[in-house]
């Protein structure tokens, strides 16, 4: 039942985006901070799929919180939209569970799988994470894109298959810097208890940060410098003229 359902203005969360191509480990991602967090921070959980409630359910059966504490959005269209462009679902649905749930220190917000230029708009989420997975390619990091590029962390997801795969970690994640500057990356495996540690330590940062009001949400803006097969590099004016500033460093 909602802990707090009379409170006229329920207090505000840290409300973290997480998008990246279908199958690279939103939901497991997701599922593994909640086991990781749910001890010490209250926690609620926002999915999106196009005509489904797929992450929803996941969640709701790997026992990481409460079912009350995941609703679920069906986009009916593209999840790119839903995210950034009309964000009306998702942001009613966080202040649900705000209300519902007052207080929260963490609301995570899935996107539903799509393709390398999925961003969360700043008014739905105060910061972002981009998923990619090794089995996805070890080229992936170079291809680019605004989530690749300048996301608040880029997570290279699912490490241990690297040797199953064929897939360089090193020089993916050396790709990964090179394209993201001074923005944290995280290569992460489940397994790794390392790596989880820097995945949660960087979010321990980002809600210090917020807590004390001096987090700002920051939006990744227009397609990042991409290249392409003959090699052909393109790099796009970004609107920000600080764009490097405010990132949280990891542990």
């Amino acid at each position: 039942m909602p802990e707090n359902p009379r409170n006229p203005v329920p207090a505000r969360s840290l409300r973290l985006g997480v998008a990246g191509p279908v199958g690279t480990g939103k939901s497991s991602l997701i599922a593994l901070l909640c086991r990781e967090l749910a001890g010490s921070l209250r926690i609620g959980v926002v999915t999106n799929d196009i005509y489904t409630d797929e992450d929803a359910r996941f969640l709701r059966s790997a026992g990481v919180l409460d079912p009350e504490r995941i609703r679920a959005v069906e986009t009916g269209a593209c999840p790119h939209t839903a995210i950034r462009d009309d964000v009306t679902a998702n942001l009613l649905a966080v202040e649900d569970l705000e209300a519902d749930f007052d207080p929260l220190d963490l609301v995570l917000v899935e996107s539903g799988g799509d393709n390398l230029t999925a961003t969360f708009s700043p008014a739905l989420v105060d910061a972002q994470v981009f998923v990619l997975d090794v089995a996805g390619g070890g080229d992936v990091a170079r291809k680019g894109g605004p989530g690749i590029a300048r996301a608040d962390l880029l997570v290279l997801n699912k490490t241990d298959l690297a040797p199953h795969v064929g897939v360089d970690v090193p020089q993916m994640l050396a790709d990964a810097r090179a394209a993201r500057g001074e923005r944290p990356v995280v290569a992460l495996s489940r397994l790794d208890r390392a790596s989880v540690e820097q995945l949660t330590g960087w979010l321990a940062g980002v809600l210090a940060e917020f807590r004390a009001g001096r987090h700002e949400a920051r939006d990744p803006g227009p397609m990042a410098p991409h290249s392409h097969a003959d090699g052909t590099v393109h790099a796009h004016e970004h609107a920000h003229e600080h764009d490097g500033e405010h990132a949280h460093a990891l542990p």
